[in-house]
C-alpha cells in the first residue's frame, strides 16, 4: 500500500523488460536496441532488481542481443555489464537457472573478440570459475534442438515462448523460425519430454526432437503422445563443461516472418524513456 499513487500509473518493471525481451527475440530488431542510448543501461539496471522474474526477462533479452556478433563489442563494453553479470552470478540467493543463463551471457561477451583458440582457452576458464560460482547444486546444462510443426509466425512464436516460460529448469531458447526450429538450453535433470508436453499445450504446435544419426545426419524423433509429470532428479553431476551450442550461427538462419521493425522504434523510445527514470521506489 505504500506504492505513490505516481508509480501505480506507470508500467511495472517486469512488463517492460518483458516487452524489451520480446523485441530482441526478434533478429530485425537486436542492432537498434544495442544502439538506443537507454535500453542497454536500462537492462543493466534491471539484472539488480530484487525481484528474480524480472532478473531472468533482463538476462533472456541480453542473450538474444548478444546472438548478433555485431553487438557483442558493444555490449560489453557498457559500463556496468560485464559487474552486473557477475553479481547475478555470485550472488547466493540467485536461482540455478538464472546463474546458469548469466554465465552463458558473460561467456559469450567475454570471447567476443578473441581468436578461436584463445576464446576455447579463455571459456575453458570462465567455466571452471562459473562452476565454482554455482557450486555443487547446480545441474549440468543441455542443449534439446526441437523441430516444431505450426512455429510459422511471430504470435506462434510468442505462444511456444510463453510455454517454455512456465517449465521449471528451462535456462534459456532460441528459434530459428525459418526452418521452424527452437534450441532450449535447461538444466539436466529435467526431461526433454517436458518440452514437448508443453508445446502441445498450446493446441496449435507438435515439438518433435532433433538428433544427430553416427554418420552425423540429422533425425526427427517423435515425443511420446503421453504427457509427462516432470520429476525432479537430485543425484546428478554438478555443472560440467558443455559441447558449443549449436547456435552459433543462428543470426544467419532466422527469418524474417512477422517482423515489424517499423514498429518497434516507437516502442523503444517508450521503454527507454521510462528506464530512464528510476524504478527503484
Amino acid at each position: 500500500e505504500k506504492m505513490n499513487s505516481t508509480m501505480s500509473e506507470e508500467p511495472d518493471a517486469l512488463s517492460v523488460v518483458n516487452q524489451l525481451r520480446d523485441l530482441a527475440a526478434d533478429p530485425l530488431n537486436r542492432r537498434a536496441i544495442v544502439q538506443d542510448q537507454g535500453c542497454l543501461p536500462g537492462l543493466i539496471l534491471f539484472l539488480d532488481h530484487p525481484s528474480p522474474p524480472v532478473v531472468h526477462s533482463a538476462l533472456l533479452a541480453l542473450r538474444y542481443l548478444a546472438e548478433c556478433r555485431a553487438n557483442r563489442e558493444k555490449m560489453k563494453s557498457e559500463l556496468g555489464m560485464m559487474l552486473s553479470l557477475q553479481n547475478v552470478i555470485q550472488k547466493t540467493t540467485t536461482p540455478g537457472e538464472t546463474k546458469l543463463l548469466a554465465s552463458e551471457v558473460y561467456d559469450i561477451l567475454q570471447s567476443s573478440n578473441m581468436s578461436d583458440m584463445d576464446n576455447v582457452n579463455e571459456m575453458n576458464y570462465r567455466r571452471r570459475k562459473a562452476q565454482f560460482f554455482l557450486g555443487s547444486t547446480n545441474k549440468r546444462a543441455k542443449t534439446v534442438v526441437l523441430h516444431i510443426d505450426g512455429l510459422d509466425d511471430s504470435s506462434r512464436r510468442n505462444l511456444c515462448e510463453e510455454a517454455l516460460l512456465k517449465i521449471k529448469g528451462v535456462i534459456s531458447f532460441t528459434f530459428q523460425m525459418a526452418v521452424q526450429r527452437c534450441v532450449v538450453r535447461i538444466r539436466s535433470d529435467l526431461k526433454a519430454e517436458a518440452l514437448a508436453t508443453a508445446i502441445a499445450s498450446t493446441k496449435v504446435m507438435k515439438a518433435q526432437q532433433v538428433v544427430k544419426s553416427e554418420s552425423g545426419e540429422e533425425m526427427l524423433v517423435p515425443f511420446q503422445d503421453t504427457p509427462v509429470e516432470v520429476e525432479q532428479n537430485t543425484d546428478l553431476p554438478e555443472y560440467l563443461p558443455e559441447d558449443e551450442s549449436p547456435s552459433k550461427e543462428q543470426d544467419k538462419a532466422v527469418s524474417r516472418v512477422g517482423s515489424h521493425p517499423e514498429g518497434a522504434g516507437s516502442w523503444l523510445s517508450t521503454a527507454a524513456n521510462f528506464l530512464s527514470r528510476s524504478f527503484y521506489w
